[in-house]
């Protein structure tokens, strides 16, 4: 309980623009928002030195695309490597999925899952510079044209197996994995709260400054549909006064199923909600956006009966 009021507090504070600051009461001013602050900044410094163009950099033989984002989590980085991962097999290109494995793995699991009818290979680890090597060298790599080519003309008969050899590598929450270079470098905003009080963790959401965006070959406004339109343009504007020349794209959440947790891959309709009690737990850095989903889904389901 005193963990989660802890969190809940630290939500509230990164949340707090420098403007209200007055208003918060007397000990969060004077005792946790100094402590925070200096946090904030003994955590930037790592955040600078992996920037420095002096610092050695990898690369893999095939494409890399970086799926990430500034910000704490809630942003949907891990539906998009899902999508891609998907898109990129029914190219006939087989994904190889890199991810850091953090709080014991659960992503990574849950894309093990959820991907288990594709061609899709899930390498954990920090470094994941290595971890993509040992992969590669273990299934082998092909150039992503050649393979899309072979799927077009019917000749890619390994496409859809385990072992079909990779075409592509997806980086999961990559943007600040400046180890390994990427062709490409996709960055989810959240919608509903892009920037908190642009102040870095512990003091705010931030990962790193909004210069950063610069990096950003395309942005992914997330739960647009949440957001008023006002909202949206002042996040596009945002990105834009950055300096980058990127994209901007629009996402949301769109529930089409539910399953069982040991069989992911039987689809249930969400019919069968209609009528039900349901308890719904999160574990997401948004759970509001989730919150309303399933709010909307649950409506629809009693207007229907």
């Amino acid at each position: 309980m005193a963990t989660e009021k802890a969190r809940q507090l630290l939500a509230r504070l990164a949340a707090t623009p420098d403007a209200a600051v007055p208003n918060l009461p007397f000990l969060h001013r004077a005792l946790l928002l100094p402590l925070l602050s200096a946090a904030s900044a003994l955590l930037r410094l790592p955040v600078i030195l992996s920037s420095s163009p002096l610092r050695s950099r990898r690369t893999l033989p095939v494409p890399v695309i970086s799926v990430g984002n500034l910000t704490w989590g809630g942003n949907g980085k891990t539906p998009m490597v899902d999508f891609l991962a998907r898109r990129f097999h029914s190219m006939g290109i087989s994904p190889l999925i890199l991810t850091r494995g953090y709080a014991g793995g659960d992503e990574s699991k849950m894309l093990r899952r959820r991907l288990a009818d594709t061609s899709t290979k899930i390498g954990v680890g920090a470094n994941r510079a290595a971890v993509g090597s040992s992969m590669l060298q273990k299934y082998g790599h092909v150039d992503p044209c050649d393979a899309f080519r072979r799927e077009k003309l019917g000749c890619n008969r390994v496409a859809s197996g385990k072992s079909a050899k990779i075409g592509v590598a997806i980086l999961d929450d990559g943007m600040q994995h400046r180890s390994l270079l990427r062709d490409v470098e996709i960055v989810m905003v959240n919608g509903l709260t892009p920037w908190g009080n642009t102040h870095f963790i512990p003091r705010g959401p931030m990962r790193e400054p909004l210069s950063a965006l610069t990096r950003a070959d395309i942005v992914v406004i997330h739960h647009a549909d949440l957001a008023c339109e006002a909202q949206l343009e002042t996040i596009a504007r945002t990105v834009q006064d950055s300096g980058t020349t990127c994209s901007v794209f629009f996402s949301k959440l769109a529930p089409s199923h539910i399953f069982e947790v040991h069989q992911p891959l039987q689809k249930i309709s969400l019919n069968v909600l209609g009528g039900m009690i349901v308890l719904c737990v999160s574990a997401i850095g948004c759970p509001d956006a989730f919150i309303h989903t399933v709010r909307e889904v649950l409506f629809s389901l009693t207007s229907f009966v």
